[in-house]
């Protein structure tokens, strides 16, 4: 499994054990790099010292944000579908990178990790 699966693995076997998501931002909003797929995407971490770790190295004045895992999906994953941004999951490395998904394959995915029958939309 190369990096940025094992990473995408651990994201979802995380989240569900903690039932947080973490994200950055600063006072003007957080960060929507263009991703490899070439779609701005939003990025996501199953941990504080994983955003922390990401927020460092985007810019000094970048924070770590949770979320409950419970209000991820209702919360935030509908607005970026709507806008069309993709979700990164625990980029990592000195470039903050790794795999970004659609919001339905992460939904998907989250289900798949908790256990429940797949989400069809």
């Amino acid at each position: 499994m190369s990096a940025s699966g094992a990473q995408a693995a651990a994201f979802f076997r995380e989240i569900t054990r903690t039932r947080t998501v973490w994200w950055v931002r600063d006072d003007d909003g957080s960060p929507t790099p263009v991703s490899s797929s070439g779609q701005p995407a939003f990025p996501y971490w199953s941990s504080e010292t994983r955003a922390q770790h990401a927020a460092q190295l985007w810019r000094p004045q970048f924070r770590a944000v949770s979320m409950p895992l419970d209000h991820w999906p209702g919360a935030a994953l509908p607005d970026l579908a709507k806008d069309d941004f993709r979700v990164g999951i625990n980029w990592s490395g000195q470039r903050l990178t790794g795999w970004d998904f659609a919001v339905g394959e992460v939904v998907n995915r989250l289900i798949r990790a908790l256990g429940a029958p797949p989400y069809d939309r």
